[in-house]
């Protein structure tokens, strides 16, 4: 017993010197692996606080600690076991997995984009009658769950992508730190929306006079930065979606429309001087973003054209 304790007390100091060797490598590959998670977590943050609309104020804060929770166990109790394993036995795998969630997200942002030009609602409305508010608020944190299980297995798809040449243990510790930081990051920056107004007429009842007129300024922007967080993210799922798209098809061998991408952001980069890095990357995100509405668009009718026939057929 004693000598089975020290062998593994001496394999445990093992990998902590390891890690300990490595922790400059970690960094720069949370770095690098966020950094290119940076369109979906926009996603995310743009997506999560019209889940938290319909709620009295008292109960915002505790659904997204709720639901940060619950996107903490996402990360680090589902995805992040089978992210492992996937790039250890299955590295092929991680691309396909990444196109069906780059399809999913453009779906999803086409989904919006037709519902916005033709005025049809698909699924429930916020509009709806709130008949009990325990089983909505049961039922709204559910939906953010699994929105969020979809939003963060593709950060983690696109995180492990880029840690991939790391050794296992590096690729679970930058990989559990991803999501953690993430997850506090986009749920601290939710936070921070939906309380926007509360903070606004808090600071409103104040003596200040430039309280009061930064209170009032922060409750009439509120509408306004929820229009414009949900056009961002209605933006970042075409972008996101269409370039994982673009992405994985090079990957499996179907190069042509990547090329054609990089051509025009290559083209545009040279023909603007010294805004060309910033206006060559626009043009590429641009071009992703159609890709991803084209694609997007494709698969909402199908899903759409699907969901009729079933309905037909069970009349």
């Amino acid at each position: 017993m004693p000598t089975g304790l020290v062998a593994l007390l001496d394999d445990v100091s093992v990998i902590a010197r390891a890690a300990a060797a490595s922790i400059d490598d970690v960094g720069a590959g949370v770095a690098k692996a966020g950094s290119k998670a940076a369109g979906v977590v926009i996603d995310d943050a743009a997506v999560t606080p019209s889940y938290v609309t319909n709620f009295t104020p008292d109960r915002e804060l505790p659904i997204i600690w709720k639901i940060a929770k619950g996107s903490l166990f996402n990360k680090l109790v589902v995805l992040l076991p089978i992210a492992l394993l996937l790039s250890q036995f299955l590295p092929f795998a991680i691309t396909i997995l990444l196109m069906l969630g780059g399809l999913y997200l453009s779906f999803e942002g086409a989904e919006k984009v037709i519902e916005k030009f033709s005025g049809v609602k698909h699924g429930d409305t916020l509009e709806d009658e709130i008949v009990d508010p325990v089983a909505f608020e049961k039922q709204r944190v559910s939906g953010a769950i699994r929105t969020d299980l979809i939003l963060s297995a593709e950060i983690m798809a696109i995180a492990l992508a880029e840690v991939s040449d790391e050794s296992l243990i590096a690729r679970a510790i930058i990989l559990a730190l991803v999501g953690v930081v993430i997850t506090a990051v986009v749920y601290g920056a939710v936070a921070l929306i939906v309380k926007m107004d509360d903070i606004g007429l808090s600071l409103a009842k104040r003596p200040s006079e430039a309280a009061q007129r930064t209170g009032k300024a922060l409750v009439r922007a509120m509408p306004i930065v929820l229009k414009v967080l949900s056009s961002v993210g209605t933006l970042a799922m075409l972008w996101v979606g269409g370039g994982i798209l673009l992405h994985g098809s090079e990957e499996l061998g179907f190069a042509a429309p990547a090329h054609l991408a990089h051509d025009l952001q290559h083209a545009v980069a040279h023909a603007t001087g010294a805004l060309g890095g910033a206006l060559g990357w626009l043009t590429y995100a641009i071009a992703s973003g159609v890709v991803g509405l084209i694609v997007g668009a494709i698969v909402a009718m199908i899903v759409h054209v699907v969901m009729m026939s079933r309905g037909h057929s069970a009349h």
